[in-house]
């Protein structure tokens, strides 16, 4: 039962993520992370747009794969958004505050990675459709 619960906050967390690229794509273009003076970072955030949905769908369908994409993107968003940020963080650290919520969520994911990955594994060998706990 825990395992629902899991993956139905991870649906939540990259259903969330991927309105907020997507938006912010379809608003700016590829120049919607412009602020961040690091090309590979804009190039990160731009292609959130794509990784969150697929992470959702990955998730959703209960997949192994889905799973280690969801950590995979967080360990990558929360770095990129803490290096990106370092330099408001030096002038203003009340902006922690700001990079709680996907600091949060990032390590939710990638606390529940093993765990997860195991139970997800074993229900897709067994006849149920979804994971039990």
């Amino acid at each position: 039962m825990w395992a629902r619960w899991v993956l139905a906050v991870y649906l939540i967390g990259f259903l969330e993520g991927s309105c907020v690229h997507i938006l912010d794509v379809a608003r700016d273009g590829i120049h919607a992370y412009a602020s961040f003076p690091q090309v590979p970072l804009q190039v990160f955030f731009v292609s959130l747009a794509i990784l969150d949905p697929l992470v959702a769908v990955l998730v959703g369908l209960v997949r192994r794969e889905g799973v280690w994409l969801a950590s995979a993107v967080m360990a990558t968003d929360v770095f990129a958004n803490w290096w990106g940020n370092r330099h408001w963080l030096q002038d203003d650290p009340a902006r922690l505050v700001w990079l709680s919520p996907i600091t949060f969520f990032g390590l939710f994911v990638v606390a529940f990675l093993l765990p997860l990955h195991r139970t997800v594994a074993r229900t897709a060998s067994s006849p149920q459709t979804a994971p039990a706990a």
